[in-house]
Protein backbone atom coordinates (compact mmCIF):
# COMPACT_ATOMS: atom_id res chain seq x y z
CA UNK A 1 0.00 0.00 0.00
CA UNK A 2 1.50 3.52 -0.67
CA UNK A 3 2.18 5.54 1.93
CA UNK A 4 -0.47 8.42 -0.29
CA UNK A 5 -2.83 5.61 -0.13
CA UNK A 6 -2.43 4.81 4.00
CA UNK A 7 -2.91 8.74 4.22
CA UNK A 8 -6.15 8.84 2.28
CA UNK A 9 -7.56 6.03 4.04
CA UNK A 10 -6.43 7.92 7.60
CA UNK A 11 -8.08 11.22 6.70
CA UNK A 12 -11.04 9.16 5.67
CA UNK A 13 -11.09 7.24 9.22
CA UNK A 14 -10.34 10.44 10.69
CA UNK A 15 -13.47 12.45 9.49
CA UNK A 16 -15.76 9.53 10.18
CA UNK A 17 -14.76 9.55 13.62
CA UNK A 18 -15.39 13.01 13.42
CA UNK A 19 -18.93 12.21 12.20
CA UNK A 20 -19.80 9.89 14.59
CA UNK A 21 -18.98 11.96 17.22
CA UNK A 22 -20.55 14.68 15.43
CA UNK A 23 -24.15 13.09 15.25
CA UNK A 24 -23.87 11.25 18.43
CA UNK A 25 -22.81 13.47 20.98
CA UNK A 26 -26.31 15.82 20.05
CA UNK A 27 -28.34 12.57 20.21
CA UNK A 28 -27.33 11.62 23.58
CA UNK A 29 -27.88 15.48 24.58
CA UNK A 30 -31.14 15.37 23.16
CA UNK A 31 -31.90 11.61 24.77
CA UNK A 32 -30.75 13.37 28.13
CA UNK A 33 -33.02 16.42 27.53
CA UNK A 34 -35.93 14.49 26.58
CA UNK A 35 -35.92 12.20 29.63
CA UNK A 36 -35.57 15.15 31.60
CA UNK A 37 -38.21 17.06 30.25
CA UNK A 38 -40.83 13.82 30.75
CA UNK A 39 -39.54 14.16 34.39
CA UNK A 40 -40.70 17.84 34.67
CA UNK A 41 -44.14 17.45 32.95
CA UNK A 42 -46.78 17.82 35.37
CA UNK A 43 -48.57 14.32 36.90
CA UNK A 44 -52.13 13.12 36.32
CA UNK A 45 -53.50 12.41 39.31
CA UNK A 46 -56.03 9.66 40.51
CA UNK A 47 -58.18 11.51 43.12
CA UNK A 48 -60.64 10.20 45.68
CA UNK A 49 -62.92 11.76 48.34
CA UNK A 50 -62.05 10.47 51.84
CA UNK A 51 -65.03 9.68 54.42
CA UNK A 52 -66.74 12.54 56.74
CA UNK A 53 -68.33 12.33 60.12
CA UNK A 54 -71.42 13.53 58.25
CA UNK A 55 -71.01 17.25 58.35
CA UNK A 56 -71.00 19.52 55.57
CA UNK A 57 -67.41 20.81 56.08
CA UNK A 58 -63.96 18.57 56.34
CA UNK A 59 -60.63 18.84 55.32
CA UNK A 60 -56.96 16.90 54.70
CA UNK A 61 -54.21 19.46 56.27
CA UNK A 62 -51.53 16.48 56.48
CA UNK A 63 -49.95 13.91 54.94
CA UNK A 64 -47.09 11.55 55.88
CA UNK A 65 -44.90 9.18 54.37
CA UNK A 66 -47.21 6.91 55.81
CA UNK A 67 -50.29 8.12 53.54
CA UNK A 68 -52.14 8.95 56.77
CA UNK A 69 -54.00 11.99 56.48
CA UNK A 70 -54.44 14.02 59.06
CA UNK A 71 -57.34 17.28 59.24
CA UNK A 72 -60.74 17.69 60.64
CA UNK A 73 -64.32 16.43 59.75
CA UNK A 74 -67.32 18.26 60.71
CA UNK A 75 -69.54 15.74 62.95
CA UNK A 76 -73.57 15.49 61.51
CA UNK A 77 -75.65 19.34 62.31
CA UNK A 78 -72.20 21.44 61.33
CA UNK A 79 -72.05 22.53 65.43
CA UNK A 80 -68.84 21.22 65.86
CA UNK A 81 -65.54 19.29 64.46
CA UNK A 82 -62.80 16.81 65.34
CA UNK A 83 -59.60 16.13 64.70
CA UNK A 84 -59.72 13.04 61.55
CA UNK A 85 -57.41 10.80 60.73
CA UNK A 86 -57.78 8.49 57.35
CA UNK A 87 -55.61 5.33 57.09
CA UNK A 88 -55.82 3.33 53.62
CA UNK A 89 -59.01 5.06 53.65
CA UNK A 90 -60.55 4.35 56.50
CA UNK A 91 -61.52 7.41 58.67
CA UNK A 92 -60.66 7.45 62.53
CA UNK A 93 -62.29 10.36 64.82
CA UNK A 94 -59.33 11.33 67.15
CA UNK A 95 -62.23 13.02 69.70
CA UNK A 96 -61.44 16.00 71.87
CA UNK A 97 -60.05 16.93 75.22
CA UNK A 98 -63.34 17.27 76.74
CA UNK A 99 -64.65 20.43 74.88
CA UNK A 100 -66.79 20.69 71.46
CA UNK A 101 -64.03 21.00 68.97
CA UNK A 102 -60.50 19.99 67.50
CA UNK A 103 -58.72 20.05 65.09
CA UNK A 104 -55.37 18.95 62.82
CA UNK A 105 -54.32 22.48 61.50
CA UNK A 106 -50.94 21.93 60.36
CA UNK A 107 -48.23 19.73 58.77
CA UNK A 108 -47.58 16.83 60.91
CA UNK A 109 -44.91 14.77 58.82
CA UNK A 110 -44.31 12.11 62.14
CA UNK A 111 -44.02 8.91 60.79
CA UNK A 112 -44.22 7.29 63.95
CA UNK A 113 -47.74 7.19 65.03
CA UNK A 114 -47.68 10.91 66.62
CA UNK A 115 -50.53 13.59 65.39
CA UNK A 116 -50.78 16.91 67.14
CA UNK A 117 -53.15 19.74 66.87
CA UNK A 118 -55.43 21.44 69.09
CA UNK A 119 -58.01 20.70 71.24
CA UNK A 120 -60.59 22.29 73.23
CA UNK A 121 -61.25 20.91 76.85
CA UNK A 122 -64.36 21.30 78.72
CA UNK A 123 -63.33 24.20 81.32
CA UNK A 124 -64.31 27.49 80.68
CA UNK A 125 -61.86 30.19 79.46
CA UNK A 126 -61.37 32.81 82.33
CA UNK A 127 -60.17 35.67 80.82
CA UNK A 128 -62.89 35.50 77.62
CA UNK A 129 -60.07 34.79 75.32
CA UNK A 130 -61.02 33.57 71.97
CA UNK A 131 -57.51 32.40 71.55
CA UNK A 132 -56.52 30.68 67.76
CA UNK A 133 -59.49 28.52 67.72
CA UNK A 134 -62.01 31.17 66.52
CA UNK A 135 -60.04 30.96 63.19
CA UNK A 136 -60.20 27.47 63.47
CA UNK A 137 -63.18 25.95 64.33
CA UNK A 138 -66.31 27.98 63.33
CA UNK A 139 -69.57 27.23 64.36
CA UNK A 140 -71.85 27.82 67.64
CA UNK A 141 -69.13 26.30 70.10
CA UNK A 142 -66.19 28.55 68.68
CA UNK A 143 -65.52 30.07 72.10
CA UNK A 144 -65.31 30.00 75.86
CA UNK A 145 -63.45 26.99 76.26
CA UNK A 146 -59.68 26.35 77.56
CA UNK A 147 -57.79 25.46 74.53
CA UNK A 148 -54.88 22.91 74.59
CA UNK A 149 -52.20 21.79 71.77
CA UNK A 150 -52.73 18.00 71.88
CA UNK A 151 -50.60 14.85 70.96
CA UNK A 152 -52.82 11.85 69.69
CA UNK A 153 -50.86 8.07 69.64
CA UNK A 154 -51.32 4.82 70.36
CA UNK A 155 -55.32 5.38 70.16
CA UNK A 156 -55.49 8.71 72.88
CA UNK A 157 -55.30 11.89 73.05
CA UNK A 158 -53.44 13.83 75.77
CA UNK A 159 -52.79 17.48 76.23
CA UNK A 160 -49.36 19.39 76.28
CA UNK A 161 -49.16 22.09 78.87
CA UNK A 162 -48.82 25.43 78.80
CA UNK A 163 -45.63 27.95 80.47
CA UNK A 164 -46.66 28.83 83.85
CA UNK A 165 -49.61 30.94 84.59
CA UNK A 166 -50.79 30.46 81.04
CA UNK A 167 -54.25 28.67 79.74
CA UNK A 168 -54.06 27.80 76.02
CA UNK A 169 -52.12 26.51 73.71
CA UNK A 170 -51.76 25.20 70.30
CA UNK A 171 -49.50 22.49 68.81
CA UNK A 172 -48.82 22.22 65.20
CA UNK A 173 -45.75 19.80 64.10
CA UNK A 174 -44.21 16.82 65.33
CA UNK A 175 -40.86 15.18 63.94
CA UNK A 176 -39.27 11.13 64.67
CA UNK A 177 -37.54 12.61 67.31
CA UNK A 178 -40.20 12.91 70.31
CA UNK A 179 -40.30 17.03 69.56
CA UNK A 180 -43.73 18.64 69.02
CA UNK A 181 -43.73 22.54 68.58
CA UNK A 182 -46.49 25.36 68.66
CA UNK A 183 -47.67 28.14 71.14
CA UNK A 184 -48.62 28.36 74.15
CA UNK A 185 -49.41 31.16 76.41
CA UNK A 186 -47.72 32.59 79.58
CA UNK A 187 -49.39 34.71 82.86
CA UNK A 188 -47.93 37.49 81.49
CA UNK A 189 -50.82 40.39 81.03
CA UNK A 190 -49.42 41.93 77.57
CA UNK A 191 -50.79 45.72 76.60
CA UNK A 192 -49.69 44.45 73.17
CA UNK A 193 -52.19 41.76 72.92
CA UNK A 194 -55.91 42.82 71.26
CA UNK A 195 -58.92 41.95 73.34
CA UNK A 196 -60.46 39.61 73.79
CA UNK A 197 -56.73 38.32 73.54
CA UNK A 198 -54.86 39.07 76.85
CA UNK A 199 -51.75 36.90 77.99
CA UNK A 200 -48.75 36.55 76.20
CA UNK A 201 -47.71 33.49 74.17
CA UNK A 202 -44.53 32.35 72.95
CA UNK A 203 -43.09 29.70 70.44
CA UNK A 204 -43.01 26.70 72.20
CA UNK A 205 -41.49 23.34 72.12
CA UNK A 206 -42.49 19.98 73.75
CA UNK A 207 -39.95 16.90 74.40
CA UNK A 208 -42.51 14.55 74.30
CA UNK A 209 -43.11 11.59 76.92
CA UNK A 210 -45.04 11.48 79.13
CA UNK A 211 -44.01 13.43 80.88
CA UNK A 212 -44.50 16.13 78.21
CA UNK A 213 -41.22 19.26 78.81
CA UNK A 214 -42.20 22.61 77.21
CA UNK A 215 -39.83 25.42 76.38
CA UNK A 216 -39.35 28.41 74.87
CA UNK A 217 -37.77 29.30 71.43
CA UNK A 218 -36.41 32.75 71.78
CA UNK A 219 -38.16 35.59 69.74
CA UNK A 220 -36.74 38.47 67.59
CA UNK A 221 -35.48 41.31 69.43
CA UNK A 222 -38.20 43.64 71.26
CA UNK A 223 -40.59 40.70 69.92
CA UNK A 224 -43.16 39.30 72.71
CA UNK A 225 -45.41 37.12 70.61
CA UNK A 226 -44.87 34.58 68.85
CA UNK A 227 -45.51 30.98 67.57
CA UNK A 228 -43.94 27.73 66.03
CA UNK A 229 -45.67 26.52 62.48
CA UNK A 230 -43.59 23.00 62.03
CA UNK A 231 -40.34 21.15 62.69
CA UNK A 232 -38.01 18.56 60.89
CA UNK A 233 -35.94 15.69 61.67
CA UNK A 234 -32.93 18.25 62.01
CA UNK A 235 -34.53 19.55 64.71
CA UNK A 236 -34.87 23.10 62.53
CA UNK A 237 -38.14 25.04 62.97
CA UNK A 238 -39.94 27.61 61.52
CA UNK A 239 -42.40 30.11 62.76
CA UNK A 240 -43.54 33.81 63.36
CA UNK A 241 -42.32 36.71 66.06
CA UNK A 242 -43.73 40.21 66.98
CA UNK A 243 -46.51 41.16 69.49
CA UNK A 244 -49.72 39.87 71.03
CA UNK A 245 -51.85 41.32 68.86
CA UNK A 246 -55.03 38.97 68.26
CA UNK A 247 -53.29 35.66 68.57
CA UNK A 248 -53.84 34.87 64.91
CA UNK A 249 -51.42 35.96 62.62
CA UNK A 250 -51.27 39.40 62.07
CA UNK A 251 -48.89 41.15 63.81
CA UNK A 252 -47.54 38.78 65.42
CA UNK A 253 -46.26 37.69 61.97
CA UNK A 254 -44.38 40.94 61.45
CA UNK A 255 -41.10 38.13 61.25
CA UNK A 256 -40.98 34.65 59.13
CA UNK A 257 -38.32 33.03 61.10
CA UNK A 258 -36.16 30.41 61.52
CA UNK A 259 -35.01 28.42 64.66
CA UNK A 260 -31.68 26.27 64.73
CA UNK A 261 -28.91 25.70 67.05
CA UNK A 262 -30.67 28.17 69.89
CA UNK A 263 -30.72 30.93 67.62
CA UNK A 264 -33.50 32.82 65.80
CA UNK A 265 -33.11 33.85 62.22
CA UNK A 266 -35.15 36.50 60.30
CA UNK A 267 -35.69 34.55 57.01
CA UNK A 268 -37.31 37.78 54.70
CA UNK A 269 -36.14 40.64 56.51
CA UNK A 270 -37.10 42.81 53.60
CA UNK A 271 -41.01 41.55 53.40
CA UNK A 272 -43.65 44.19 51.79
CA UNK A 273 -45.19 44.64 54.93
CA UNK A 274 -45.01 43.48 58.83
CA UNK A 275 -47.94 41.39 58.46
CA UNK A 276 -48.45 37.86 57.92
CA UNK A 277 -45.34 36.79 57.19
CA UNK A 278 -45.91 33.03 58.24
CA UNK A 279 -43.71 29.84 57.45
CA UNK A 280 -45.89 27.04 57.02
CA UNK A 281 -43.72 23.80 56.37
CA UNK A 282 -40.40 23.05 56.35
CA UNK A 283 -38.44 19.59 54.82
CA UNK A 284 -35.42 17.95 56.06
CA UNK A 285 -32.89 19.97 53.54
CA UNK A 286 -34.23 22.99 55.54
CA UNK A 287 -36.28 24.55 52.45
CA UNK A 288 -39.18 26.59 53.50
CA UNK A 289 -42.45 27.44 52.49
CA UNK A 290 -45.27 30.01 53.83
CA UNK A 291 -47.03 33.50 52.23
CA UNK A 292 -46.45 37.03 53.01
CA UNK A 293 -48.28 39.28 54.03
CA UNK A 294 -49.39 42.48 51.97
CA UNK A 295 -49.09 46.29 52.28
CA UNK A 296 -52.82 46.86 51.31
CA UNK A 297 -54.34 44.56 53.40
CA UNK A 298 -53.59 44.50 57.08
CA UNK A 299 -56.15 42.12 57.76
CA UNK A 300 -54.68 39.53 55.63
CA UNK A 301 -57.12 39.69 52.92
CA UNK A 302 -54.56 38.59 49.90
CA UNK A 303 -51.25 36.89 50.56
CA UNK A 304 -48.14 35.94 48.72
CA UNK A 305 -46.49 32.65 48.73
CA UNK A 306 -42.55 31.93 49.14
CA UNK A 307 -40.03 29.42 49.00
CA UNK A 308 -36.89 29.96 50.76
CA UNK A 309 -33.63 28.07 50.62
CA UNK A 310 -30.49 28.35 52.32
CA UNK A 311 -28.88 28.58 48.93
CA UNK A 312 -31.21 31.14 46.66
CA UNK A 313 -32.78 32.87 50.23
CA UNK A 314 -36.42 34.35 49.43
CA UNK A 315 -38.13 33.60 45.71
CA UNK A 316 -42.46 34.50 45.21
CA UNK A 317 -44.60 32.03 44.14
CA UNK A 318 -47.26 33.07 41.97
CA UNK A 319 -50.82 32.65 41.82
CA UNK A 320 -52.01 31.16 38.01
CA UNK A 321 -51.77 33.46 35.10
CA UNK A 322 -54.97 33.51 32.85
CA UNK A 323 -57.99 33.13 34.85
CA UNK A 324 -61.09 34.70 35.05
CA UNK A 325 -61.28 36.78 37.32
CA UNK A 326 -57.71 37.37 37.79
CA UNK A 327 -56.08 35.39 40.38
CA UNK A 328 -54.27 37.51 43.15
CA UNK A 329 -54.13 35.37 46.22
CA UNK A 330 -51.09 32.31 46.41
CA UNK A 331 -50.74 30.68 49.73
CA UNK A 332 -48.22 28.08 50.16
CA UNK A 333 -48.44 25.21 52.50
CA UNK A 334 -46.41 21.93 52.06
CA UNK A 335 -43.28 21.16 50.47
CA UNK A 336 -41.56 17.77 49.89
CA UNK A 337 -37.60 16.49 49.42
CA UNK A 338 -38.10 16.67 45.87
CA UNK A 339 -38.99 20.24 46.08
CA UNK A 340 -42.46 19.91 45.33
CA UNK A 341 -45.14 22.77 46.72
CA UNK A 342 -48.53 22.68 46.99
CA UNK A 343 -51.20 25.26 48.15
CA UNK A 344 -53.72 27.60 47.07
CA UNK A 345 -54.87 30.01 44.40
CA UNK A 346 -57.17 32.92 44.48
CA UNK A 347 -59.00 35.40 42.95
CA UNK A 348 -59.62 38.75 45.00
CA UNK A 349 -62.86 37.51 46.55
CA UNK A 350 -61.95 34.35 46.77
CA UNK A 351 -64.74 33.19 44.12
CA UNK A 352 -62.23 30.76 42.24
CA UNK A 353 -59.78 29.14 44.74
CA UNK A 354 -58.18 26.25 43.23
CA UNK A 355 -55.48 23.79 44.33
CA UNK A 356 -51.76 23.93 43.09
CA UNK A 357 -48.53 22.40 42.09
CA UNK A 358 -45.43 24.35 42.33
CA UNK A 359 -42.64 22.78 40.24
CA UNK A 360 -39.56 23.89 38.33
CA UNK A 361 -40.44 27.87 38.09
CA UNK A 362 -42.46 30.69 40.13
CA UNK A 363 -45.54 29.60 38.50
CA UNK A 364 -47.99 27.10 39.80
CA UNK A 365 -49.81 24.31 37.59
CA UNK A 366 -54.04 24.24 38.59
CA UNK A 367 -54.36 20.45 40.02
CA UNK A 368 -57.80 20.39 38.66
CA UNK A 369 -56.09 19.77 34.96
CA UNK A 370 -55.21 16.82 36.68
CA UNK A 371 -57.30 14.99 38.40
CA UNK A 372 -58.76 12.95 35.64
CA UNK A 373 -62.50 12.33 36.20
CA UNK A 374 -62.90 13.77 39.81
CA UNK A 375 -65.84 15.57 39.46
CA UNK A 376 -65.59 18.82 41.76
CA UNK A 377 -63.34 21.44 42.47
CA UNK A 378 -59.74 20.96 43.97
CA UNK A 379 -60.18 24.16 46.84
CA UNK A 380 -56.85 24.07 48.47
CA UNK A 381 -53.73 21.51 48.62
CA UNK A 382 -52.63 21.72 52.28
CA UNK A 383 -49.87 19.31 52.22
CA UNK A 384 -47.70 16.98 50.21
CA UNK A 385 -45.23 13.65 50.88
CA UNK A 386 -42.18 12.52 49.46
CA UNK A 387 -44.68 10.36 46.87
CA UNK A 388 -46.15 12.82 45.69
CA UNK A 389 -49.53 11.92 47.18
CA UNK A 390 -51.14 14.90 47.95
CA UNK A 391 -54.73 15.64 50.20
CA UNK A 392 -56.51 18.93 51.08
CA UNK A 393 -60.19 19.68 50.37
CA UNK A 394 -62.31 19.66 47.26
CA UNK A 395 -65.93 22.06 47.36
CA UNK A 396 -68.87 20.87 45.21
CA UNK A 397 -71.45 22.94 43.54
CA UNK A 398 -73.53 23.29 47.12
CA UNK A 399 -70.62 24.53 48.69
CA UNK A 400 -70.13 20.98 50.68
CA UNK A 401 -66.53 20.54 51.16
CA UNK A 402 -64.65 17.35 51.68
CA UNK A 403 -61.30 15.66 51.80
CA UNK A 404 -59.59 14.46 49.25
CA UNK A 405 -56.33 11.89 48.28
CA UNK A 406 -54.57 12.61 45.30
CA UNK A 407 -51.87 9.99 44.12
CA UNK A 408 -49.88 10.46 41.31
CA UNK A 409 -49.95 7.91 38.38
CA UNK A 410 -47.55 8.22 35.33
CA UNK A 411 -44.60 9.12 36.74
Amino acid sequence: MTTQLKTKRTKQMFVGILISIHCTVPLARLHAQEQRAAKQQPSQYQVSSLPTLGGTSSAGNSINDQTWVSGYSRLTGNQSRHAALWRSGALSDLGTLGGPNSSVTWNVKNTQGIIVGISQTADPEPLGEAWSSAAFYSGPFTVGFINLGFVWENNQMRGLPNFQGGHNGFATGANNLGEAVGWAENDVHDPTCVLPQVLQFLPAKWTLGPPDIIENLPLIPSDTSGAATAINDNGQIVGISGTCDQAVGRHTAKHAVLWENGTVTDIYPDAPAPWWNTPTAINQRGDIVGFAGDPAFVEGDILHAFMWTMEGGIRPLKPLKGRTPKHVDSEAYGINERGQVVGTSCDANFVDCRAVIWEHDAYPTDLNDLKGGFPIRLETAKGINNNGEITGRAIDANSVRTPYLAVPVGR
